[in-house]
């Protein structure tokens, strides 16, 4: 629904008026207007609007348009970090008290002003609501019960936030630059706050669908399935938006999104099938770029199912995947075969490639495992591609070794609520890096503290019931390590172990690929999920 339509004025409804006119008017007739960008883009997958819940890729990049936060990495090097609403910032010498000094002045979209009050507000909220990403704050040794000790307010725009163990600061630096630790508005987010069993909920169920950022673009509507519109934010600090709005049209299909794109009624085209790319590289009015990404795609294999369980089997499967033809066909242009959690370019990311296709090794590791016939077995599925494709390629190679796998289909908030619930055999997807540190990946491809159902924490690792107490216990030793050499020959040791005894097949690492209309400038697909900034995109 509309945002904020009680502090709407005239100019403000009718510029909601007109964004909603173009959204409910595409494909257009003509070509979309100078100041409106349209992106097709397959994004079933959004859950929330709140950045305390969003963890879904396409909720990403929402979330990295409207909201600011204390640091943003350079999307042109994610190894460096920049300021965003932190000027300064220390680590003491204990390695334990970080300090945050904020820049004047900067008001939220609804012109409230912004304070360290708020920063600490949402970092606070996002734990106390302890939704799935608050993982990436909790981790520090912040819980309910003290997270309004360890992180204060210290002036009118200072702060601290106190970790329990010295942590490498990199690793906590880029926790930061993720988005649970995105600056809501606590005036706005309080003024929604509903009742719930005689307490607030934190404005949780009314930010669900509405927005409180400050930063380059406000999120004015999003309609599941369908649309999501972005407008300017005049009120924003920095370099404003160049174009009036981005709007985001649910568009599942390459051919569909191929067609709007060469007709002109959508401007960039973000699913495109390699097919579909190749088509386009011909047409002089369409450009392309390209990034790789911080995501890796994989199945997995619940370990509550017995049979998935056994050693064996898990290896089976390793060697029934043709790498090599889904590399050269289903992901050409748009991926990399890559067999280890850490993508390329995150410290200590390993390069190995032991697995292929070999039927005959995987049918004596099934023999061996005590299932020489093989087994039936169900796999969900997000009906997107390439995922589609590689899991019918799969299904094919799986049945040379007596493996009937049958096919669940569903969008991505069906796919992912079940995985969430650790109820598939089989689930098949992708993890895209929240913050640009190896822990990231480690915290949940090789990490589970509590295998039980109701752990706390619930990583990947989590999710597949794959119980792995050392293996934590080398990860956890990752993340304290200060020396960087030393810290990425730990997770160069972590990812052999995972690769020869996990329940995830590690398929390939993303290079998403964009096409656009040669009258658009300024696009550069980042390298995670909410660092394609749509503000940074011209229109002539």
């Amino acid at each position: 629904m509309p945002l904020h339509l009680r502090t709407f004025t005239r100019r403000s409804l009718a510029t909601a008026a007109a964004v909603a006119l173009v959204a409910s008017t595409l494909p257009l007739n003509a070509a979309t207007p100078k100041d409106t960008v349209v992106v097709a883009l397959a994004f079933d997958d959004i859950i929330s609007l709140d950045p305390a819940e969003a963890f879904e890729i396409s909720a990403g990049e929402l979330m990295g348009n409207g909201y600011d936060r204390l640091l943003r990495y350079d999307v042109n090097d994610p190894s460096k970090l920049l300021p965003d609403l932190a000027t300064k910032w220390s680590v003491s010498a204990d390695g334990k008290t970080y300090s945050f000094e904020l820049r004047p002045g900067v008001k939220f979209a609804s012109g409230n002003p912004l304070t360290a009050e708020d920063v600490v507000f949402s970092l606070q909220r996002a734990v106390l609501l302890d939704k799935t990403p608050a993982f990436i704050l909790t981790q520090f040794g912040l819980s309910k019960a003290n997270v309004a000790e360890r992180v204060k307010q210290t002036g009118p725009l200072t702060l601290t936030i106190e970790t329990d163990k010295a942590y490498a600061p990199t690793l906590v630096y880029n926790c930061l630059t993720a988005n649970v630790a995105a600056v809501v508005d606590k005036k706005l987010v309080l003024s929604k706050e509903a009742q719930k069993d005689g307490a607030g909920d934190l404005g949780a169920a009314w930010l669900k669908t509405n927005f409180a950022g400050s930063g380059p673009m406000k999120i004015r509507e999003w309609r599941a399935n369908e649309i999501v519109a972005l407008e300017r934010n005049d009120s924003y600090w920095g370099p404003k938006a160049k174009l009036g709005r981005v709007i985001y049209r649910h568009i599942k299909e390459s051919a569909t999104q191929r067609l709007l794109l060469e007709k002109g009624d959508a401007d960039i085209a973000r699913n495109l099938t390699p097919q579909d790319l190749d088509a386009l590289a011909a047409n002089k009015d369409i450009k392309s770029t390209g990034t790789p990404k911080g995501t890796v795609y994989y199945f997995s294999l619940n370990q509550k199912n017995p049979i998935l369980a056994k050693p064996e089997v898990r290896e089976a499967f390793k060697w029934l995947v043709d790498y090599d033809a889904i590399g050269a066909t289903l992901i050409k242009n748009i991926g990399v075969v890559h067999q280890n959690f850490l993508p390329l370019g995150l410290l200590g990311a390993a390069k190995d490639k032991p697995y292929k296709l070999d039927v005959a090794k995987a049918k004596a590791l099934l023999a061996k495992a005590g299932h020489p016939n093989g087994f039936k077995v169900t796999i969900d599925m997000r009906t997107v591609q390439p995922v589609q494709g590689i899991t019918e390629a799969m299904q094919q190679t799986m049945k040379r070794a007596g493996i009937e796998l049958e096919i669940l289909p569903g969008d991505g908030k069906q796919t992912l609520t079940k995985y969430r619930a650790r109820t598939h055999d089989i689930y098949i997807g992708q993890w895209g890096a929240d913050y640009w540190d190896p822990h990231t990946n480690a915290d949940t491809f090789a990490r589970n503290p509590d295998n039980g159902d109701d752990a706390r924490s619930k990583p990947l690792a989590w999710r597949n019931a794959w119980a792995i107490p050392e293996l934590t216990k080398l990860a956890d030793a990752a993340a304290l390590e200060r020396d960087g050499a030393k810290r990425a020959k730990m997770y160069e040791d972590i990812q052999s172990e995972f690769r020869k005894t996990s329940p995830f097949v590690m398929l390939y690492q993303q290079t998403e690929v964009a096409a656009y209309r040669s009258n658009v400038s300024g696009l550069k697909i980042g390298p995670t999920s909410d660092s394609t900034y749509m503000f940074a995109v011209a229109k002539r």
